[in-house]
């Protein structure tokens, strides 16, 4: 059996996966998929990939854009949401915060620098029209260290995924300002490339397996309530999510990456581009 290393977030996104995994079809195909809950996010993964910590990542596709341009020795392996993922932007539920506008000039809570939270928070801002090289940060790790930075005053706004946080909102420790959308679709599978130069074919199997469930994935019979009942979410939530939330089975367009790549290096969180071949398998 070949052993295969995987990490993503521990979000609904990523039940297609588990699914999978627990059904055994990978196992079917001579493979072990070793799956790993990754709370801290894109930053962490690209880590991970960069030290040939795991092998695969579900991860947001500007925080890999970015990680590969700085020399993470990976690749974009396939588009897995083809979808934006909309950001929403959060105070604690205590804090005088009435609208986005406010928070300017005030700190953000991400839970490292080159995770989404900190990526989108220039993306933010260069919306809001604000200097984007006075923005302020706080490093929270994860989703429980955003509640205490939030709750006590360390940080002031977090940026995270709309429905992962939408119960802290309702149960009052956050407010939500606002969402901010990605400009592109936001999740890819990327890979070491180590682990990609001596498994191509047992690559090949396990996004052809993946593909298959993501692309019935809505069709499963009361799907809405495994995800609410699975991620301790509302039926209506998951209901909105679903409706906003396209899966891929095809490999990154070269017009998207250029795009995501642009932005990077507007925003200054690059300082060079890379050519598609040399960030993106095919």
């Amino acid at each position: 059996m070949k052993h295969v290393r995987i990490v993503g977030v521990p979000e609904h996104f990523n039940l297609p996966w588990h699914m999978a995994i627990e059904e055994g079809v990978f196992e079917e195909r001579g493979i072990v998929l070793e799956w790993t809950d990754i709370p801290e996010g894109t930053g962490r993964m690209a880590q991970l990939l960069a030290n040939d910590e795991t092998d695969l990542a579900i991860i947001l596709t500007e925080g890999i854009v970015k990680s590969i341009s700085e020399g993470n020795p990976s690749m974009i392996v396939q588009e897995y949401v083809k979808s934006s993922l909309l950001w929403g932007i959060h105070v604690g539920a205590q804090r005088d915060f009435k609208s986005v506008s406010e928070l300017k000039n005030t700190k953000a809570a991400i839970s490292r620098f080159g995770s989404g939270s900190h990526l989108m928070a220039f993306v933010n801002a260069q919306n809001e029209g604000w200097d984007t090289s006075s923005l302020q940060f706080e490093v929270i790790d994860n989703l429980e260290g955003a509640i205490a930075a939030l709750t006590d005053g360390t940080a002031d706004y977090f940026m995270w995924e709309h429905f992962t946080t939408k119960p802290m909102v309702d149960q009052g420790v956050f407010r939500r300002l606002g969402d901010c959308p990605t400009p592109w679709p936001c999740f890819v599978v990327a890979a070491n490339t180590r682990f990609l130069a001596r498994n191509e074919n047992a690559l090949r199997h396990i996004l052809q397996l993946i593909n298959l469930y993501t692309e019935e994935f809505k069709s499963i019979p009361s799907i809405n309530r495994t995800l609410a009942n699975r991620y301790g979410q509302k039926l209506g939530d998951m209901d909105k999510w679903l409706s906003l939330t396209e899966w891929s089975q095809k490999q990154l367009s070269e017009e998207t990456f250029k795009s995501v790549q642009q932005t990077l290096l507007d925003l200054h969180l690059i300082t060079m581009k890379k050519n598609f071949t040399e960030m993106v398998w095919g």
